[in-house]
């Protein structure tokens, strides 16, 4: 399974994106998708996910300005981010869990990133 994630750029801080990521694959469900962030010399830090019923986790740094949600016919996560500070610059990459068809009768699972793209929040 692949994610193609789209939406990143340059925003000055107080303005906003939107970031897409669609799973391609042979897919049978999907069970938890969200979207992490990385520094240079930092650790890849969860910024928000959501699971198939619906339920979200965010990390305090963006709760109340990023809103994650997901198109389950298209299996496409999206993340809503408003008030984009400085500090939201980052490479943002998706990842996404659940299982695929191997064969007819034969499932796997599996957990993917998509490629990441670049978030630049300056004057």
């Amino acid at each position: 399974v692949q994610l193609q994630a789209s939406g990143g750029g340059l925003v000055q801080p107080g303005g906003f994106l939107r970031l897409s990521c669609a799973a391609l694959g042979n897919i049978f469900s999907i069970s938890s998708m969200g979207w992490y962030r990385q520094v240079p010399g930092k650790q890849r830090e969860l910024v928000a996910s959501i699971n198939s019923g619906g339920s979200t986790n965010y990390a305090d740094s963006v709760k109340g300005r990023f809103t994650i949600s997901r198109d389950n016919a298209k299996n496409t996560v999206y993340l809503q981010m408003n008030s984009l500070k400085p500090e939201d610059t980052a490479v943002y990459y998706c990842n996404a869990a659940g299982k695929e068809r191997m064969s007819e009768r034969r499932k796997a699972d599996f957990r993917s990133w998509g490629q990441g793209t670049q978030v630049t929040v300056s004057s």
